[in-house]
């Protein structure tokens, strides 16, 4: 019978989110095994995850631990309550390349990544010419991974013509799409990965510097980078070819619009975070003034395997709008939330029914691409994942958030919500930014009021086009987007809440009253006491007129005797 010779533990974000810190303590407490902290394998639904590693070089995972002695006892002998199973379904379509270590080697641990071909992409770059990495890289078809899709060779290949050695690689780190944590969960689980793309770069451009702008949001993943960085100056891994580099870490503030460029530069300068016209681009004239290259983290982690298994091998995998594989932040409606990998052009429909598991009768939409992206209905769900399809339907890929919406979403409310998160993130620079998006979302609160005419429909889609076309930034230029996307595709709840005002959804709360049904109430009085406004009579009725509809009634009822109508509609 098979032993177990150690364990393994995911104590990344999401791990220790869900408790695995007190798991830790407990298997610590009741055996003496070799317990390795890892990061995050992407199956957040099932964290806390233990691993126990065999003997005979198999291993068993345990999901949903519970810090117990029943339940880590159960797991040491390798008991069959909690073993976790990958879906088939997303076994059969992820094509794990760029996350193959994460969860599996601790992160702060050099000699596990150097174990498992860590470095030998770098190893290999070092004994090429600079330019030959370049066209590595080209034959790839890497294309940046933080939303542009701009071709990540040519970019190396316009800083490599700078002549000299006073250039900068710039990882952008500033991952601020709520919903999005790929970049996280690369930095916490495989910072060597990332900063070995970084570090071929620099070979291959000539740079002397290297800077991490990752926001301050990120405590563990700057403290793995730190560790990394310290592990990679004592082992001189960043001499390269006798030309040391220095590498360096900028905590931002948190600034959605800093994830652009020149903002980003700006924000390293020590000036407020606004982006500049272009051109010059940084590669002519960036940080401190010097040619500068920004490439995201997710693109610098797809470098070290680019140059171990060659760029033809690389470009093998994905489709004609994007080689390679994608990383992808499931979130919203589905059953199986988390980070997933698959081939660029896997379909919509795969990604979110096949892996996320959500259940196809209950999915109105999928909103990719951040709250910058926009709303693709279930009707599309066809459509290939890669950088053009997407913006063909009016959305973009981003850098990677996908977000289910439910069929018992408001899909004005959920253009409201991107929007409110969008207009208040303006640096304010621009006017058609500043003050268009901010009447967009005016008009859309006004709707979600009851208040909304049928000509605010068409002062949104005149407005979303003039800033998408008038604005400086990506910021501005994609923020319209969930608001013309949800108009293309659900125009009509639009037209219930102005012409009706009516919202399907029951979420707009100014077209929504609380009813309770007294047959069904209990007496236990919850309601009451939950609610801040005193809106419930002691005979157990609603005031409409008093009620905020916060819905704490809602949320503490235990016999769910309260339930949303229609405003006018008979209780």
């Amino acid at each position: 019978m098979s032993k177990i010779i150690s364990l393994k533990i995911g104590l990344a974000s999401c791990g220790v989110a869900a408790g695995g810190e007190a798991v830790l303590a407990e298997l610590k407490k009741w055996t003496q095994l070799p317990v390795t902290e890892v990061g995050c394998i992407g199956h957040c639904y099932a964290e806390p995850l233990v691993e126990a590693c065999l003997d005979d070089g198999s291993s068993v995972m345990y999901g949903n631990v519970k810090p117990t002695e029943a339940c880590v006892k159960n797991i040491l002998a390798l008991g069959e309550e909690g073993r976790f199973v990958i879906p088939a379904a997303r076994r059969a379509k992820e094509l794990v390349k760029v996350l193959a270590l994460a969860g599996h080697i601790s992160p702060v641990v050099l000699k596990e990544y150097t174990d498992h071909e860590g470095y030998a992409g770098l190893r290999k770059a070092l004994s090429m010419k600079p330019e030959e990495v370049i066209d590595e890289v080209k034959l790839s078809g890497l294309r940046g991974r933080g939303g542009g899709g701009f071709p990540t060779g040519n970019k190396w290949s316009f800083l490599a013509a700078k002549p000299g050695f006073d250039k900068t690689v710039i990882c952008n780190a500033d991952e601020g799409d709520p919903g999005a944590f790929m970049d996280r969960s690369l930095m916490e689980s495989v910072p060597h990965q990332v900063l070995e793309g970084m570090l071929i770069a620099a070979y291959a451009t000539g740079a002397s510097r290297l800077i991490i702008y990752c926001r301050a949001e990120y405590p563990m993943a700057i403290k793995h980078l730190k560790i990394a960085i310290g592990q990679i100056y004592e082992e001189k891994l960043n001499v390269l070819n006798g030309r040391a580099v220095e590498i360096s870490i900028k905590e931002g503030a948190g600034a959605f619009v800093c994830g652009e460029e020149t903002a980003l530069i700006a924000s390293l300068e020590g000036q407020r975070g606004m982006p500049r016209f272009r051109p010059p681009f940084p590669t002519d004239r960036g940080y401190q003034d010097k040619p500068t290259m920004i490439n995201n983290v997710e693109t610098f982690g797809n470098v070290p395997l680019i140059l171990r298994e060659g760029g033809a091998k690389f470009a093998e995998v994905g489709s004609a709008g994007g080689r390679g594989t994608k990383l992808f932040a499931l979130a919203g409606d589905l059953k199986y939330p988390g980070l997933v990998e698959v081939p660029m052009g896997t379909t919509l429909r795969e990604i979110v029914f096949e892996i996320g598991g959500a259940a196809p009768d209950r999915v109105k939409a999928v909103q990719t691409g951040g709250p910058s992206g926009g709303c693709i209905p279930v009707e599309l769900f066809d459509t290939p994942v890669d950088y053009d399809s997407l913006r063909s339907l009016g959305a973009i890929m981003g850098s990677g958030g996908m977000i289910v919406i439910g069929q018992d979403r408001c899909m004005v409310e959920t253009a409201r919500y991107f929007l409110d998160f969008t207009h208040r993130e303006s640096c304010g620079k621009c006017t058609f930014c500043r003050i268009g998006t901010t009447r967009m979302f005016e008009i859309l609160e006004r709707i979600v009021a009851g208040k909304g005419t049928e000509a605010d429909l068409d002062t949104l889609e005149d407005l979303g086009k003039k800033v998408k076309a008038g604005s400086l930034c990506g910021l501005g230029q994609t923020a319209p987007n969930p608001v013309l996307a949800t108009l293309r595709y659900y125009r009509n709840e639009y037209l219930e809440h102005v012409r009706e005002h009516k919202c399907r959804a029951m979420q707009c709360s100014a077209m929504v009253d609380l009813t309770l049904d007294r047959d069904k109430c209990v007496k236990c009085r919850l309601c009451i006491r939950s609610c801040p406004v005193g809106a419930i009579s002691a005979d157990f009725v609603i005031d409409p007129a008093v009620c905020t509809r916060c819905n704490s009634c809602l949320d503490s009822c235990p016999k769910h005797a309260i339930r949303r109508i229609a405003t006018g509609e008979k209780k």
